[in-house]
């Protein structure tokens, strides 16, 4: 059997904006099968609970996508398996999911019943400490991360004109008469909305790895300044309107516009770089975004644009700061919490709902 491709999003992200949630596009209810949606406390075992559940699956030879926590990517969200139109996700604030056809569809799955409580009733006051500063991080960042955009807002600004913009539209249509032909009596292609990239307590990230393993044609879009979005809207809608289904990925500190465009169908990808995060190995094309804005443009705003892009690194800097104070609590408040959990209980809820995801 051949080894199946290792996949992993995010459907939430720490914005300016504060946690910017994509978790209605986990999986279409109206079409889902089952969709399992735990709820419980820090440390409970929702995460172990996800991963035992995904790892019978992939024994069994089905496809599995891993949705990351973008406060703690080494922790689960949610797993979903397309082929069984089904999913597990952590119901839990601040990605709070609530069921649309309850009992029908959606399934609640209570792994705060895995608590010893009394235990956990005489840490109470511990409890109540750890939690108190917690919050106030993610607050700080928040508002760090929302300084930084301004500024990388003001970068973007100075140098998309008009002309660039028809420049990297026209650029767009070029790829899609090349690299997108129209499938002959296709309907329109379905878009799927995942976080390819997130700013997390290590830094920013993006998992380029999962676009390797479903695409093997790699555009890669080098841009310092928030420019691919110019070109991707375009290859979105030319990709749906010729038949293709697609992954859009936001850009998690900007999620109304798009950083990536991944569609499976043609094994092609189109992936932003930036220096700090570049694409790895060789692309099939390389796009020098950058090098597409007017010279007199930059000429003109180069101090400008000096200072926003300094400013704007140093409080996105700051923000990650803030989110590791966040991380360092929250495994704090999960260090009391994990020595009061029945894993073994984790373990069986997940063996029910392993064979009962088998069963269908």
């Amino acid at each position: 059997m051949a080894a199946l491709p290792h996949i992993e999003y995010f459907l939430g992200a720490n914005s300016p904006t504060g946690f910017y949630s994509l978790y209605s596009h986990l999986l279409p209810p109206d079409e889902a099968r089952a969709i399992y949606i735990l709820k419980g406390g820090p440390g409970c075992g929702k995460s172990t609970l996800m991963r035992r559940v995904a790892a019978r699956m992939e024994q069994e030879g089905l496809q599995t996508e891993y949705i990351l926590c973008s406060g703690d990517p080494a922790s689960l969200d949610a797993v979903v398996f397309p082929q069984l139109k089904a999913a597990l996700v952590d119901g839990t604030s601040p990605h709070v999911v609530e069921p649309k056809y309850p009992g029908a569809v959606e399934r609640y799955v209570n792994v705060g019943d895995c608590y010893d409580k009394g235990a956990l009733w005489e840490l109470r006051g511990e409890i109540m400490d750890a939690m108190s500063g917690y919050k106030g991080c993610y607050q700080r960042a928040y508002r760090c991360l929302g300084a930084s955009a301004e500024l990388f807002e003001d970068q973007r600004s100075a140098l998309l004109t008009q002309a660039l913009s028809d420049k990297l539209a026209k650029r767009a249509r070029g790829i899609l008469l090349r690299e997108i032909p129209k499938r002959k009596s296709a309907a329109p292609g379905q878009v799927k909305q995942r976080f390819l990239g997130a700013v997390t307590h290590k830094g920013s990230l993006c998992l380029f790895d999962t676009a390797l393993a479903q695409c093997s044609r790699i555009y890669e879009l080098t841009d310092s300044s928030g420019l691919a979005h110019e070109m991707l809207i375009h290859l979105l809608a030319g990709a749906v309107s010729n038949g293709y289904d697609v992954v859009a990925c936001p850009d998690p500190m900007a999620p109304e516009r798009l950083a990536h465009l991944l569609i499976p169908q043609l094994s092609l990808a189109f992936l932003t770089s930036t220096p700090s995060l570049p694409v790895p190995g060789k692309p099939y094309r390389r796009i020098r975004l950058d090098a597409a804005a007017d010279r007199e443009v930059l000429r003109r705003n180069r101090p400008r644009l000096r200072f926003a892009k300094k400013v704007s690194s140093a409080l996105l800097d700051e923000g990650v700061d803030c989110l590791a104070q966040a991380k360092a609590m929250h495994d704090h408040l999960e260090a009391i919490y994990n020595p009061h959990v029945d894993f073994s209980l984790v373990e069986k809820m997940a063996d029910q709902i392993g064979t009962e995801l088998l069963s269908f």
